[in-house]
């Protein structure tokens, strides 16, 4: 059984699929609080994989987004992916990347999403944990104008082909200024904002 909080079809609203008609699949439960996390990860219900695939079959997108949450931290992920794959959808993850799956390699695409808030977690600390060694993309939280230092590491240990800071939203105001101030900090990242949270759409 899969514990989940919603799945809906909606357009990728960051990052490099920005725009992209997408189901997005939400799984409960995830491994970090991060302070300004204004995503909802109680689990609402709980579903079998035949039953997760006939909803996912019910929207017209042939794109899947396994997003939380945290993914990684899901039973029954591989069997998830193949089932989705064998039936010709593209399949994406979003993943903090403390947790190095084996099935992220079979998905069609990872966007990772380092927390500087809880670095430990990506080896700058004793108790650290594996983190994740490569992704399509990376996306980091301008949070603080700490977080350049942390982009800079996250950068040597996570091999991707595009890096993105995001403007951390706290109580529903975006804040642009340090994400800016960021970025001119560094070489080769770029702004990717949430679209979605611009617009208006869900």
């Amino acid at each position: 059984m899969y514990e989940l909080v919603e799945i809906f079809e909606s357009l990728q609203g960051e990052g490099r699929n920005m725009g992209r008609p997408c189901v997005f699949i939400r799984f409960a439960g995830c491994n970090l609080k991060c302070p300004w996390c204004d995503t909802d990860v109680k689990k609402r219900f709980s579903l079998s994989l035949e039953d997760l695939l006939k909803e996912v079959k019910g929207f017209k997108a042939k794109s899947v987004i396994l997003t939380g949450g945290e993914p990684t931290i899901q039973k029954d992920m591989p069997e998830l992916v193949a089932a989705l794959r064998r039936e010709g959808y593209w399949v994406a993850v979003e993943t903090n990347g403390t947790q190095d799956a084996d099935w992220l390699g079979f998905v069609d695409y990872v966007a990772c999403s380092p927390k500087m808030e809880f670095d430990d977690f990506y080896g700058s600390g004793k108790d650290s944990a594996s983190p994740l060694k490569a992704a399509d993309e990376v996306r980091v939280v301008a949070s603080s104008e700490k977080v350049v230092d942390f982009c800079k590491r996250i950068r040597e240990q996570v091999a991707a082909t595009d890096y993105y800071v995001s403007p951390c939203d706290r109580d529903g105001k975006i804040d642009f200024a340090t994400a800016k101030s960021v970025l001119a900090q560094l070489d080769g990242w770029s702004l990717s904002v949430q679209l979605h949270k611009i617009l208006g759409f869900r």
